[in-house]
């Protein structure tokens, strides 16, 4: 079964990047609001970030000079 969230995914990207209102005939469109967009950047980053191995996790082994 493929995974829906690819779908769901570009569904959120093409919402936030339409308006958020439009009006008939006079041409009024309302953009969202800045919050809004970047929220929507915060949660599609972080999903991305989910997905890599290692989630940013570095593990190192510090030796200090002179202990061999």
């Amino acid at each position: 079964m493929p995974d829906p969230a690819p779908d769901i995914e570009q569904a959120l990207r093409d919402n936030a990047a339409g308006p958020a209102k439009a009006a008939g005939d006079s041409g009024s469109v309302e953009q969202h609001p800045l919050k809004d967009q970047i929220e929507a950047d915060r949660y599609l980053a972080s999903k991305d970030a989910a997905r890599k191995p290692g989630l940013g996790i570095k593990f190192a082994k510090i030796v200090p000079p002179g202990s061999v």
